[in-house]
């Protein structure tokens, strides 16, 4: 990168006013003058750029060689327009300005906008470039605005006399739709010596050519590194948190469904099994309910054997419910020999006639006292006799 010192030389002459130049010639002008300071602060942190103007009131520098960008931009708003242009009293100030620099490495550079005709003789022309050349200082001229062979052949001149290893040069820049700038920037002027331009020339070229300048995030790392890592972190952030989102939505998406189907799958087991259970507990108190009615009516069907079996597997399950079944057996047979002594006790017929003569207001030789009894024994006779067959088929 070379480091230089500019001063760049506006042309503010009554000509400026015209309109060939979009938006018109001064502010085409400005334009381009602010892109060149651009692209010089930008190419080395050292470099310095000067402005001042040749016409108006004479030659007024704006600002001295500086790195601020800012203040350098700040003075070209407002200028004053009128007058002619004084190109031989411009280039000697800025030479001037130019030897005063702080910086003495600096090279030295002039760059001059000429839009207005050129007033000057030739060979005072000359002169001034061979001075130039004598103190190592380099001239650009932009040539716009008024085109006559007298104007050309004067800058021409001049740039011939200044020249040393082609460190000077010319552009000219007729009028047309393109602006003044985006002449400027694929020429020497714009992008400096030998160095293949510098970054911000490269993509001020491309924004203003419409196009893409292939950079991530359309900024240049060479112009400014701070910023293109910013972006490349914030950007790098951004897809992680992206891709950590989609990652647990997928996962909270496949535990919904593993749980959908383990809830269906225990609420069919559950179901399954609460109908076994009624099932079973019907059967059970199906069961239940039929021994207990045979049981009750005294049924012949029930054997001993099956109340054994039940009175077992019962002492087996619950103990309580075995001395239960135990106690309703022997209430039961209890009942059944209590029965069969009344019987006999019917069949004694001295021991009924006892007892009905001792109760008070019955007469036993009464008809219808011995009838009560007939009949009494009668039944009495008549159940031992179903009885005994069954006693003898159990034996």
């Amino acid at each position: 990168m070379v480091l230089e010192a500019t001063m760049i030389c506006v042309d503010n002459s009554e000509w400026m006013r015209n309109g060939d130049y979009s938006p018109s010639r001064f502010q085409a002008q400005s334009d381009a003058v602010s892109l060149i300071c651009g692209a010089k602060t930008q190419s080395n942190p050292e470099n310095t750029v000067g402005v001042l103007t040749m016409a108006a009131k004479g030659v007024r520098v704006l600002a001295t060689p500086t790195s601020d960008l800012g203040k350098i931009l700040a003075c070209m708003h407002g200028l004053e327009i009128g007058g002619q242009m004084n190109l031989a009293a411009g280039i000697q100030v800025a030479q001037l300005a130019l030897k005063h620099r702080q910086n003495k490495k600096q090279q030295q550079r002039i760059i001059v906008f000429a839009g207005s005709p050129v007033k000057h003789e030739k060979k005072m022309l000359e002169l001034i470039g061979r001075k130039l050349k004598k103190n190592s200082v380099a001239l650009d001229i932009v040539n716009f605005g008024e085109e006559d062979e007298g104007k050309t052949e004067k800058l021409e001149a001049l740039l011939a006399a200044v020249n040393n290893n082609d460190s000077s040069h010319m552009v000219h820049v007729p009028p047309g739709p393109n602006a003044l700038s985006d002449v400027l920037i694929s020429t020497p002027i714009f992008t400096g010596d030998g160095e293949g331009g510098s970054g911000f020339a490269a993509a001020a070229a491309a924004a203003s050519a419409g196009g893409v300048s292939g950079y991530d995030f359309g900024v240049d790392p060479n112009l400014d590194p701070e910023l293109a890592l910013a972006l490349r972190v914030s950007m790098e952030e951004e897809r992680a948190r992206q891709e950590a989102a989609a990652k647990k939505a997928a996962e909270d998406a496949s535990k919904q469904e593993k749980g959908g189907g383990q809830h269906a799958i225990s609420q069919d087991a559950t179901m399954t099994e609460n109908k076994t259970n009624d099932l079973w507990k019907q059967d059970d108190e199906s069961a239940l309910l039929q021994q207990a009615l045979a049981m009750s009516m005294d049924d012949p069907e029930v054997s001993h054997d099956v109340r054994d079996t039940d009175m077992s597997e019962a002492a087996t399950d619950d103990p309580e419910l075995a001395l239960a079944l135990q106690m309703s057996v022997a209430d039961s047979a209890k009942d059944s020999a209590s029965q069969t002594d009344v019987s006999k006790l019917l069949a004694d017929q001295s021991f009924v006639s006892s007892v009905l003569a001792s109760l008070p207001g019955v007469d036993p030789n009464d008809s219808s006292v011995k009838d009560l009894l007939a009949s009494m024994q009668s039944q009495s006779d008549q159940k031992n006799e179903e009885e005994r067959p069954n006693e003898e088929e159990e034996k």
